[in-house]
């Protein structure tokens, strides 16, 4: 890497804030997205206080060098994968629950705290953080909040951006933004604090969020009902919603993936459903036992073969490990294509049942999983990555499920971020008025274009004034 840049980082970070070795570089290029565009930073900057965040920004804005922030790595779109010869900015070590606010039922946290640490943290003070990606187990606050993350509760609790208050940013000139607030309601002004979050990095580094918490909700029972068809576990969902039941979880599973958990795990699930659903209520007592009859009643009227329900918490935990189960027990099967889409909630099935026809049209393996709640839907198309064939048919197969998500009035992300794999498809989905609104708020934010530049969109040619990047 270029000698000036690292002695101008190395100025103001401590000796072991810098990576440049070649190997471990090379590791932060990319992360859990298959075929999404990367490159190998030029270094790697671990801060571990805003300051030194600052540090970075201001010596990446001389040198014209991108910043790519990061978390732990867990992103499905690409959004942190690494640039040639940038400057790759991990906030891992930035990992400080800085207070836990019981009264007003508020938390501030540092980028690099884990989501179920935080989780854990809360809850041993009677409080909940909703929000619970799959990867929560090792994902990052940070990243989440950089891409707006929902997960398996969002149904009932919204999605990271509903529980932000107030975050602190360090700009493209280095300064710090704080905004937001800690009471309940404020509307002084525009909501800044919404627009850095779903960003992608794009805008600025977050370096501390308050988030808001819920009371510890009581433990969840559990419902599971599976269906000889997606159209009739279809069905279930739309009436779910239409008769104004709000789960604290819904989540739905296709035969592909039932099989492929069963085949790891051994959990029992019945392999010749077509169609498996999951729902939780968390209301406790006597609302929760009336919800769980109505979502029984609503899976066997709409055709299920079997509708199991259970108060023990143990079971309960086991039947949603078995959704979690499912994409680890598709990568069993081979390479995974993981798509992140959403649809109305009433296209489910006709969404799933032209998923199984572009898989049987391109003859490849497509397993579904998804929040069937709020639409979110996750299929993952599995092929062989030493056949190139097979590449080339999963890239096409993801494709042609992005065009079937457009023509049902659906988006082209849920939760993962278009990051660097789905940039050719946003102008698509937004238009042209919006991509430019995007690029001005990016060119008003970010004139340099150093905040992670060609993800969520390209610059236009008149705004791409970042010079070549170093040399590594």
């Amino acid at each position: 890497m270029d000698a000036i840049l690292r002695a101008d980082l190395a100025a103001g970070l401590p000796g072991d804030a810098l990576l440049d070795d070649p190997d471990v570089v090379a590791s932060y290029g990319r992360d859990m997205a298959a075929f999404a565009p990367s490159g190998i930073p030029g270094v790697v900057v671990l801060p571990r206080t805003r300051d030194e965040v600052q540090h970075v920004v201001r010596v990446a804005a001389r040198h014209r060098v991108p910043i790519v922030p990061r978390g732990a790595g867990s992103g499905l779109a690409g959004s942190s994968n690494g640039i040639d010869g940038a400057i790759t900015l991990s906030l891992v070590r930035m990992n400080k629950v800085i207070e836990i606010d019981r009264a007003n039922r508020l938390a501030v946290v540092e980028p690099g705290v884990i989501n179920l640490d935080f989780r854990t943290a809360v809850e041993a003070v009677d409080l909940f953080y909703p929000p619970d990606p799959s990867s929560y187990d090792w994902c990052t606050i940070g990243g989440n909040l950089s891409t707006n993350s929902g997960g398996l509760c969002c149904v009932k609790y919204g999605v990271t951006t509903d529980f932000v208050l107030a975050i602190e940013v360090v700009l493209a000139d280095g300064e710090i933004l704080r905004t937001g607030h800690r009471t309940v309601k404020g509307v002084a002004g525009y909501d800044l604090a919404r627009l850095f979050v779903g960003a992608e990095g794009t805008l600025g580094v977050i370096t501390q969020a308050t988030l808001s918490l819920r009371p510890k909700p009581q433990a969840p029972v559990t419902m599971v009902a599976t269906f000889g068809s997606t159209a009739a576990a279809g069905r279930a969902v739309q009436q779910v919603v239409t008769a104004g039941l709000v789960p604290s979880l819904l989540e739905i599973m296709d035969q592909t993936c039932i099989r492929a958990v069963e085949d790891w795990k051994r959990m029992e699930l019945d392999v010749n459903a077509e169609a498996m659903l999951l729902a939780q209520s968390d209301a406790g007592g006597a609302q929760a036992a009336a919800e769980m009859a109505a979502l029984v009643k609503i899976c066997a009227d709409a055709g299920a073969d079997d509708v199991y329900g259970t108060e023990d918490l143990e079971e309960g935990r086991m039947l949603s490990a078995a959704r979690r189960f499912a994409l680890p027990a598709l990568e069993r099967l081979g390479a995974i294509l993981i798509d992140d889409v959403a649809v109305p909630r009433s296209a489910i099935a006709e969404f799933m049942a032209g998923t199984s026809r572009i898989a049987a049209e391109i003859g490849c393996t497509i397993g579904m999983v998804g929040h069937a709640g709020d639409g979110n839907m996750h299929p993952t198309v599995v092929f062989d990555p030493t056949d190139d064939a097979a590449k080339a048919d999963a890239i096409r197969a993801f494709d042609r499920i992005l065009e079937l998500v457009l023509s049902l009035g659906g988006t082209i992300t849920g939760e993962h971020g278009i990051g660097s794999l789905k940039v050719d498809w946003l102008e698509r989905e937004v238009g042209p008025v919006s991509l430019r609104m995007h690029r001005a708020i990016k060119s008003a934010l970010d004139p340099l274009g150093i905040f992670n530049p060609g993800k969520i969109f390209s610059l236009s040619e008149k705004s791409e004034v970042l010079l070549e990047p170093m040399s590594h």
